[in-house]
């Protein structure tokens, strides 16, 4: 059985860490190999690329807390290393060569913010292992806003768009930022004039939605179900395809606002890691996603079950690079 590895210092970009079961250099198995009955693994650590508090870290300890509540591995390990948007996080996990040890959480965040931090690591060196989850954006104020309706927001936002500042939980060309840009222009703003925010996580930007010092927020909604149930924010409106459920608003489309976006967050992990501990860690992460513990998980945090591994989510990976390098050439952020 490994110890957990000492955590090493770095610098640059987005992450998790996720788990395994089965034998291999990632988590060594407590079982029987002789019988076939693999036991929990060990030594594996989930790192968290922004603040605590924040989608990513939510995200981050609920997997962790499922696997190893069903023994999946045991004495899963969460640790934060925030900044520059997660691309400390990122450098961390592409420098990391080979550790099987180590996963890191991360999502379109962190693909954004490769390119507007200028980022010499970037998420397509990694080894793609799964994507968990999405989740649809919401348009959010405080209580105490003079902001009732989408409708009263936009009205106000188009009339002087410079003038309302618009907070987001993510690095410029993170999906807080990418969401509001892409509402401007539905609602016929100059996506370049929009005065955007930035917080490294929802931890951070939670005060700021609170002490009123934005016009309103963009971020996913499902960190704030605490404040959103008890009344200290209100959700304007949301991007998905539907409704979120458990929030009592409208979504963007059903407010005449032609436009649907949602998030996404996965892990990975780092390169160059043997093919045995890419099929442990694989296996682990499908595992979780099969049981009642992930399933009351997504149903607590309103994320949408997304899951896709290996090969597929590479592809998916690498459309979602593409995609959003187009879009921050088209802002001259990338």
């Amino acid at each position: 059985m490994r110890q957990i590895r000492a955590l090493r210092v770095a610098a640059v970009a987005a992450g998790i860490a996720l788990m395994a079961t089965g034998c291999g250099a990632t988590g060594k198995s407590t079982g029987s190999e002789s019988t076939g009955a693999a036991g929990p693994i060990t030594g594996l650590q989930i790192m968290v690329p922004n603040t605590p508090g924040g989608g990513y870290d939510t995200t981050a300890r609920a997997a962790a807390k499922v696997l190893d509540d069903e023994k999946i591995s045991t004495n899963t390990e969460v640790f934060n290393l925030a900044g520059a948007g997660g691309t400390v996080g990122l450098a961390r996990i592409v420098n990391e060569k080979g550790n099987g040890d180590l996963t890191m959480l991360m999502g379109l965040g962190v693909v954004g913010a490769s390119y507007t931090n200028k980022s010499e690591s970037k998420l397509t060196e990694t080894t793609p292992l799964a994507k968990l989850i999405e989740e649809p954006g919401a348009i959010m104020v405080g209580k105490d806003s003079p902001y009732k309706t989408i409708d009263d927001l936009v009205k106000a936002w188009k009339a002087n768009p410079a003038s309302i500042a618009v907070g987001g939980g993510s690095s410029p060309g993170g999906p807080d930022h990418l969401l509001p840009m892409q509402l401007a222009g539905a609602v016929g703003i100059d996506a370049t004039k929009v005065n955007f925010v930035s917080y490294d996580g929802g931890g951070d930007l939670l005060p700021a939605i609170l002490g009123n010092k934005l016009g309103f927020a963009a971020s996913g909604a499902g960190e704030y179900l605490q404040q959103i149930k008890s009344g200290e924010i209100r959700v304007l409106a949301t991007s998905g395809e539907n409704r979120l459920e458990g929030v009592d608003a409208p979504t963007l489309k059903e407010s005449n606002i032609d436009l649907v976006f949602t998030n996404w967050r996965g892990v990975v992990a780092p390169p160059g890691i043997s093919e045995d501990d890419k099929k442990s860690l694989i296996a682990a992460l499908e595992k979780m996603h099969a049981s009642a513990g992930w399933k009351e998980a997504l149903k607590t945090h309103s994320w949408t079950d997304a899951f896709v591994t290996g090969d597929e989510f590479q592809t998916f990976l690498t459309d979602q690079d593409k995609r959003v390098a187009d879009v921050l050439t088209k802002l001259g952020l990338a």
